[in-house]
């Protein structure tokens, strides 16, 4: 599985990260086609993010297997799935509950996945329609350190790329559940100057649980790129549409008294659907004296229609609490950044700007009462208008063994939303402009050892309901990181990475979309530490380790009564790959502890241990496999609230762990042809 001489490039990310503009032939082979990774060619230098490499190898040694998988490529980034396999997963990393992408900015070919005042919760991140297999590259970062990363990017950012060239290649995947999924990818024109390929896949299953998911979800992608002597210009079409049902999160009690299995439900006319169709179009430009220009312009059409059951019958006995989540919503927006060499005595570096907006208009923003997905009622509706506007100016000084990265980012805001249940349609403006200053200095011991600090200022924008309804209060919550860390390589097939890290969040309103309510939120204060290892060892196995530890508390509560509601505190990953002569395989296992549930720690979501491994062997141009889930089939649960609930037969309200299961043992087996 060589990279062959893929380059570790390790130290200090620049405050503008410009993926490379792929020659001609520039193209990452398969990974079939790889030999041994030969981490005695990696080398350390002092050019971009260390963790972003780290990803390279790690993406290409063990392939992404489902869209569900693709954020775990991020070290101490961990999912869960609790409404069906449509809804946008929940995501944690350094010990923030992330909800579905409120303080994590997540990007595909430049366009925004992030939804800013969403119907189901801010910044959701929906990546379902990401193919797996036209994925590139994943460049990422922890912390509010780059100054071309803005909303949203506290705890860190991801950025993906997709590929510029596909094979020609057909896929059957076929597992437990009535699990089927079929993918094809066409090259339509591949040459020295232009590409042209069309991927697509569906996938279909019942799920695991007592009531079938009826899941199924198509994905459509059109890529065409042309390269010029100097240039590169892309134009991505891409849509997806997906329709389940979901059991939903269930009281522990009903699974102790024998109400229901591990795997039923209360309400299992839960589930939804949901679309988005996005054109992109992104241009690079390069000089020869080093300067380079990106631009990228995208346009957006989403569909969200949800419906969920948190509380069952504590708000409504004679009906039911189940509620139904809908927008639709039209999103444009454009970005262009432009770096130039500097050269003066023996001072080097960069220097880089950029300027973007983003606009979205969303329409039919509602929560509506519903029953078995029939609606009896609505507590709110309107619509709501976000525009954003940016830029950012940066440099990279290279002095000596040193490297210097000051940068500073500008962030305008204007907010509206009109409430169509008030009467005469009330309509609301509010403005906010926010300045985010960043630091960065690398320092390169030698080729095998490097020193990093980080330091930077960020935010997360409110939902636009809650803007207007706290008059412009905490418009944009600041968030104020640093991170002290190095980088070592102490023998040619290994690896080291080591970051200890702090993050103090501001003051904030959360728009709770579940109850049309805003609750204040105080300030947080979290630290930590990161450890990664990568190691390759007798030519055919690379081993991969990844241990975080975060301690979160809110600031100003009583001690004891401080703790910050499902953030993870110990979290470890770690994945051996081999591969020889035809034959690859891959263990994989990831962990999290305990976390407390609710803010006195009374209530525990319970951690767990799983392990998944995959087994392929390619005969010619046919790849034959396994991808096994939950390998000894532990019981555990993916997503834990702490919720208070009645049921029909209760006379008071009780407050427990509520869940959804993660998933049984699991197999599934795949074949691939490429012609």
């Amino acid at each position: 599985m060589d990279l062959n001489k893929m380059l570790f490039m390790v130290g200090m990310a620049s405050t503008t990260y410009a993926l490379p503009c792929l020659g001609n032939n520039d193209t990452i082979p398969p990974t079939d086609s790889l030999r041994n990774i030969l981490m005695d060619e990696v080398i350390v230098t002092n050019q971009v993010n260390h963790l972003s490499e780290i990803a390279k190898v790690d993406l290409q040694v063990s392939p992404v297997n489902s869209s569900q998988e693709i954020l775990q490529k991020v070290p101490g980034l961990f999912i869960a799935q609790h409404a069906g396999g449509g809804k946008a997963e929940q995501l944690f990393l350094r010990g923030f509950d992330l909800d579905h992408g409120t303080d994590i900015h997540i990007s595909v070919d430049g366009m925004p996945v992030n939804m800013v005042t969403h119907a189901h919760g801010q910044g959701y991140a929906d990546l379902h329609f990401l193919q797996p297999e036209t994925i590139e590259l994943i460049d990422f970062d922890k912390g509010p350190y780059h100054a071309d990363k803005g909303d949203l990017a506290t705890a860190g950012y991801v950025a993906f790329k997709t590929k510029d060239r596909m094979e020609n290649e057909v896929s059957l995947e076929l597992g437990q559940y009535n699990t089927q999924r079929y993918r094809a990818s066409f090259s339509l024109l591949n040459n020295d100057t232009q590409s042209l390929y069309v991927s697509s896949s569906f996938l279909t299953t019942d799920g695991y649980f007592d009531a079938p998911q009826n899941f199924d979800r198509l994905n459509l992608m059109a890529k065409y790129t042309q390269w010029n002597e100097n240039s590169r210009f892309n134009i991505i079409l891409s849509h997806f549409d997906s329709h389940w049902d979901a059991s939903g999160q269930i009281p522990q009690r009903v699974v102790d008294k024998g109400i229901i299995g591990r795997f039923g439900a209360l309400d299992d006319t839960e589930g939804g659907n949901t679309s988005r169709t996005h054109l992109n179009f992104l241009h690079t430009r390069n000089w020869d004296n080093g300067a380079r220009l990106n631009n990228s312009v995208w346009l957006s059409h989403y569909r969200f229609n949800l419906y969920s059951n948190f509380t069952f019958f504590l708000n409504d006995p004679i009906h039911g609490d189940q509620i139904n989540q809908t927008e639709k919503r039209l999103g444009a927006g454009a970005n262009s950044d432009y770096t130039h060499p500097i050269r003066c005595g023996n001072l080097n570096g960069d220097f880089q700007a950029g300027l973007g907006f983003r606009y979205d208009h969303i329409d039919d923003l509602a929560l509506h009462h519903t029953v078995s997905r029939e609606r009896i009622g609505t507590f709110a509706l309107g619509d709501a208008q976000e525009s954003s506007l940016y830029g950012y100016i940066g440099t990279n000084l290279e002095w000596g063994k040193w490297i210097i990265n000051p940068a500073i980012r500008m962030d305008a805001f204007r907010f509206g939303y009109t409430d169509r249940m008030a009467e005469g349609y009330l309509n609301r403006q509010e403005s906010k402009t926010i300045l985010s200053p960043k630091l960065n200095f690398l320092y390169r011991l030698n080729p095998h050892t490097q020193f990093f600090l980080k330091m930077g200022k960020g935010f997360h924008s409110n939902d636009a309901r809650v803007v207007v309804a706290e008059e412009g209060k905490s418009i944009l919550p600041a968030a104020y990181g640093a991170d002290l860390g190095a980088l070592w390589k102490p023998f040619p097939s290994l690896v080291l990475n080591a970051t200890l890290w702090y993050l103090h969040m501001d003051q904030e309103f959360v728009y709770v979309g579940d109850e049309a309510v805003v609750e204040a939120g105080g300030k947080t204060r979290r630290y930590g530490v990161d450890l990664g290892l990568r190691w390759e060892f007798l030519r055919q196995f690379y081993l991969q380790a990844d241990y975080t530890y975060s301690h979160a508390r809110s600031i100003g509560e009583p001690k004891g009564e401080d703790y910050i509601p499902l953030a993870p505190i110990h979290t470890f990953v770690a994945g051996l790959n081999y591969k020889h002569k035809g034959w690859t395989g891959n263990l994989r296992c990831r962990f999290m502890g305990n976390r407390p549930a609710n803010e006195d720690y009374s209530l525990t979501a319970k951690g767990y241990w799983l392990t998944d491994v995959n087994l392929s062997y390619r005969w010619k141009n046919l790849t034959g496999g396994i991808i096994i889930e939950n390998l000894f089939d532990v019981a555990w649960n993916e997503a834990q609230f702490a919720t208070e609930t009645r049921l029909p037969n209760e006379a008071e309200p009780v407050t427990e762990i509520h869940f959804t299961p993660g998933t049984p043992f699991n197999a599934r087996c795949f074949v691939t042809l490429q012609f």
